[in-house]
Order: structure tokens, then sequence, then C-alpha cells
């Protein structure tokens, strides 16, 4: 499991602080993309407030990937807290930015997303409030590739329902569980190619693969103007899953980052877990167009969304049947954590939870006072690794 999370910098009364750079050239000396310590690597992202927080290995067990990624948590926050009074916040999007409280990443690398202004508009929650979970898990041949490409794919569809934690932005309570991924699928509408149905279409071969997703969103970007930097590259691909071919690797993109490292680690746990059974039972993916519908209506209603998917008419009853396929499935390490995933299935997701709490709070005080009370709650979960419930 190769992880890769995102944190927002902020200040004690939530506000976002866009100084990765700053952060970055006074822990490293200089301005970088990337600092890479003994365990970990951390560095900038799009957005100036974001930070990302990576693996330099992938991890075999459940236990090394907590304890090694809370200590890069630790780490930061430690440097943070003495040199700028700041801390990070987990969750899939800040819940008060404004985009003008924001700015992209100007300095090496930023070519990048000059190549992506010339077609996209980067000033939307879209490109400049989304905070995702990354999970990386590795493939040995093509065969085995393609196949857990298309599993995941049936998984993408429902993930959100147990995974969401964005149902705030910009001080008020969005229309959907995950707005986080119902701002993502619409942030590339220019060239619908790049970002297909985030569901990833079913592939027969890497060739297949290459010639008509990575080949077909290149020629578009490419009719639109944008230059070499982003033509033929897999990791322009914005679907829910895509190939890493340099790291031999299948790149996981759905989930909302989750308040604290152990809870994304239960959610690593369940998928590789169920991604296990699967390929043991040698299950057939679903068709495309019903699980993109699905996908769709679990963005918007999370475990209560109305599903069509065989073994459930609701997302909840479809994730217990994935969770008891990892049960059965699951090494001893593995399913320590999976209590996590039970009690979002049983309970809500964190999307949930933090919506509900807010409103009751905010029958007692401000709204915006009742947004920072829960969250300075989530900060203090990802700094205690204590998952919310």
């Amino acid at each position: 499991m190769g992880p890769e999370h995102e944190f927002s910098l902020v200040d004690e009364e939530l506000k976002a602080l866009p100084i990765v750079d700053q952060v970055i050239k006074d822990f490293r000396g200089k301005i970088t993309n990337f600092v890479k310590l003994p365990t970990f690597t951390f560095g900038k992202e799009l957005q100036l407030h974001v930070m990302e927080i990576k693996a330099n290995e992938p991890f075999e067990s459940p236990l090394a990937f907590e304890e090694t990624m809370h200590g890069a948590v630790e780490t930061m926050l430690d440097f943070l807290w003495k040199k700028y009074r700041a801390g990070l916040l987990g969750t899939g999007m800040h819940p008060l930015l404004r985009l003008d409280e924001t700015q992209v990443w100007y300095h090496r690398h930023r070519k990048i997303y000059e190549e992506y202004s010339k077609v996209f508009n980067l000033k939307q929650h879209g490109w400049l409030n989304i905070q995702s979970y990354h999970l990386n898990l590795p493939y040995a041949k093509e065969k085995t590739g393609v196949k857990l490409h298309n599993l995941l794919g049936c998984l993408c569809a429902y993930l959100p329902a147990v995974s969401a934690s964005s149902p705030i932005y910009e001080g008020t309570i969005g229309p959907n569980v995950d707005n986080r991924l119902s701002f993502y699928r619409m942030n590339q509408r220019e060239i619908p190619s790049v970002t297909g149905d985030i569901i990833p279409e079913h592939i027969m071969s890497f060739d297949q693969y290459r010639r008509e997703v990575i080949g077909r969103y290149s020629r578009d970007l490419s009719e639109a103007g944008v230059g070499q930097t982003l033509l033929f590259k897999e990791w322009v691909n914005s679907r829910g899953v895509i190939f890493r071919f340099d790291r031999s690797a299948l790149e996981l993109r759905v989930m909302d980052e989750q308040e604290c490292v152990k809870s994304d680690v239960a959610l690593s746990c369940f998928i590789r877990a169920a991604l296990r059974g699967l390929l043991s039972e040698e299950t057939k993916p679903l068709p495309h167009q019903l699980l993109v519908k699905d996908f769709n209506a679990v963005m918007a209603d999370g475990l209560n969304a109305k599903v069509r998917h065989p073994k459930g008419e609701l997302a909840r009853q479809v994730c217990q049947h994935f969770f008891n396929i990892a049960v059965e499935n699951a090494s001893a390490d593995e399913a320590k954590y999976l209590w996590i995933v039970k009690k979002r299935i049983d309970e809500g997701n964190l999307s949930e939870l933090i919506r509900d709490e807010v409103m009751k709070k905010a029958q007692k005080t401000d709204f915006t006072e009742a947004i920072v009370s829960v969250y300075t709650k989530l900060i203090k979960c990802l700094s205690g690794n204590q998952p919310y419930f």
C-alpha cells in the first residue's frame, strides 16, 4: 500500500494559510517541490495552502503504514506549530475557504499549471479546494493489472459512501454528501476525455488503455492548444483509478482525505482485502453505465443512495457486501482496522457525521462558530490519530 495524503495548513481560527512554499524554504533552506526525509516526503500541491505527505516506500504491513505516516504528521505538526502557530486539517474540503484566499503554486513546475490554465479555469473549488487520499496498489503482470483496474472501477462507484468527508464549503452545507467529488467531476469539463465519468472504463489490455484513454485526451488537449508538458502523460488522467506505469501500480483517487491516518489505513485495508476476495472469486465487472449512475447517486446521497447493484438497493447494503468479502479475505493485521469501516457503514460516513454535528451545534450558536468547533475536533483527531465518531 502506497499512501499519499493531502492536508490544509490552518491557523487556530481555521483560516487557510497559503504558505507551503515558505514552509518548504524554512525546512529545507530553499524552495523545492518536495522535501524527502528518511521515511516520508512532504511538499507542494497545486494549492499553496495544501501540503502533500506521502510514503517513500509502499507498506506491506498496515501497522507500519499507520506508525510511519502518523509519525510524519507529528513531525510536520511540531514544525508548523513552533514556526507558524499552524496546524493541519484533513477531510475532503476546507469548510470556510474562499477562492481568493489561496493561490496556485508558482515556483518550479509552475509550467504544468500554466499549461492547464490555457484550457481550464483553475479558480474554482475543483482545483483550489479539494483534498483527496490516494492509494497506490501494485500489480506484477499486465493480466493482473487489467483485472485490478476493472475491479477497482466497481469498488470506486460505491467507495465514496464510506469515504466521503466533504459536506461543507464556503461556510455552507453543500448539496452533496461528497462535494469534493462533485466539484472534481466538473473541473475539466472543457475537455471531458481527461476526467471521463470518473469511473474508469473497462479495458482488455495496456495497449487499449494507452490508445483509447491516454491517447484520446492527449489529442483533445493538443487540439485545445496545450503543449507537450501534458501530452501522453499517464498522470494527467483524472479518473478515479489510473495506471502509474512508472511504478507498476494502480492509483486510486476517489477517496476524500479522512480525519486521521488510522482511518486512511482502515479504508486501505478494506479495499485491499475486498480486492483479494473479488480476484479469487473471479468476479466480473458490472456494466460501465450502471456503475456511473450508481456513482453519481452515491456522490449525492452517500450510504442512503438508491443503486442498481445486484447486492443491494441502497449503497449501504452494497458496502456491507464488500465489507463481508473483506472480512473473509483480510489478513490478521488488516482485520484489526476493519471495525472503523464497519462503524462508517452502520453509523454514517465522516461527511454525514460532520454535517449532523454542525447542524446540531448551530442551533445554539453562530453557524460559522459551529463549523470551527467541529473542525477543531477534527484537527485534534489528526494530531491524536483518533477516528471521529
